[in-house]
């Protein structure tokens, strides 16, 4: 068997399993070309970036998504019917379950992938932008590499060979990412604060299009047993910049609310341990069970530095209010009075104090209108249109 660049992972069963790799067939001429390829940086976890290329995936149906590393049982099961192309570093197993292991690989694969099409729409936190383009390249940029622009924070907890490991490839790393940026045709976001972040690190005016929501009021929702409605909700990943310590201790002072977190995460057995009596935790759920939790809660609390505010999205699409942090994503997401209340520190008395706000004033009518400019046909019909007219400079 040919060891090419890159694995393809199939549609069969064994797929979750079993990697085959094959060599690129060459293109020769422009009508051979495909129309659009969707390259992303990794296909490793479940999150907000891997949702958005699901969504670029169902605008684009047709479209090869290529990546440096896919493990399919460790992200969304769509991506298994996808025609997804693995870099030839995915053969090595521990970068496919740890791909921060992968970084200083990264630059250099992205790099050198070559790519052909009318439109190469690339989906990037830090390396996919860097990809050779033959053809209109648009980078939908979920926010500049955080280990380039944000590097203390990124690095929080980190060992100090960690950190001063980084410290030396830091420059390096920042002068490739500056000039692959300015190899983009169009950039696209999905709030204001990334767009600033882009501004700033590039000096690139990038479009904002904000990603769609996924958990829609009609996933047929699934009750999740032991828990009876008339609850508020946390999702998050239970990291330490999520700030679930605080709305665990802001419940802490109201007994006579609940409050039950989904997600999962490093930081659990210590929120656990530390957790109220009317605190519950659920881990992990499936999109048809958010969706029962959802619809059955009081609202949504959120006290993380988010870039984009997806949860109280999740939450308005069933009708229900946010209670968030005055930051980042949520400002673009929420409406405050409308859709939700802010407050201004992740700390548990401000938290406190905004969810004993919400009580009852909220249309739900008015809350599901508001989630609605920010489905996914509404992304769909962008991205297509924005695909459309830089095929049309091709």
């Amino acid at each position: 068997m040919y060891i090419g660049p890159f694995s393809s992972v199939g549609n069969s069963p064994r797929a979750r399993a079993v990697t085959h790799s094959f060599r690129a067939k060459p293109r020769t001429s422009p009508e051979s070309r495909p129309a659009v390829i969707i390259v992303h940086d990794y296909l490793t976890q479940c999150g907000g970036a891997e949702r958005v290329v699901l969504a670029m995936h169902r605008a684009f149906p047709e479209a090869p998504i290529y990546t440096s590393l896919f493990q399919p049982v460790l992200t969304f099961p769509e991506f298994i019917r996808a025609d997804v192309r693995a870099m030839g570093i995915n053969m090595v197993g521990s970068l496919r379950r740890h791909h921060r292991l992968a970084m200083p690989l990264l630059a250099a694969a992205f790099s050198g992938l070559k790519l052909r099409a009318d439109v190469i729409l690339c989906s990037s936190s830090g390396w996919s932008h860097g990809i050779h383009a033959e053809g209109r390249k648009i980078v939908y940029c979920h926010t500049p590499a955080r280990w380039l622009y944000q590097t203390n924070r990124y690095l929080e907890g980190r060992g100090r060979v960690i950190r001063g490991g980084f410290t030396l490839v830091r420059p390096a790393l920042a002068r490739w990412d500056r000039r692959t940026a300015q190899t983009a045709d169009r950039y696209l976001t999905q709030s204001t604060i990334v767009q600033q972040r882009i501004r700033t690190a590039y000096g690139i005016e990038a479009e904002v299009v904000p990603a769609p929501y996924a958990v829609a009021s009609g996933a047929n929702p699934t009750p999740v047993r032991g828990i009876e409605p008339g609850y508020f909700l946390c999702v998050a990943r239970l990291l330490p910049y999520k700030n679930v310590d605080a709305v665990l201790k802001a419940f802490a002072g109201l007994p006579s609310k609940k409050i039950v977190v989904v997600g999962q995460g490093p930081e659990r057995r210590r929120l656990e341990a530390a957790a109220p009596a009317n605190a519950r935790f659920l881990g992990t759920v499936t999109d048809p069970e958010l969706a029962w939790l959802y619809a059955n809660s009081v609202g949504l609390v959120a006290a993380s530095f988010e870039d984009y505010g997806l949860t109280p999205l999740e939450a308005a699409a069933f009708g229900r209010p946010s209670v968030v942090l005055r930051w980042g994503g949520f400002l673009d997401t929420v409406k405050e009075n409308e859709t939700g209340v802010f407050f201004d520190e992740p700390t548990p008395m401000a938290i406190r104090a905004a969810v004993v706000r919400v009580n009852g004033q909220f249309d739900p009518d008015r809350i599901r209108n508001h989630a609605a400019k920010f489905s996914e046909e509404t992304f769909v019909e962008r991205l297509r249109q924005i695909v459309a007219e830089e095929a049309s400079l091709a």
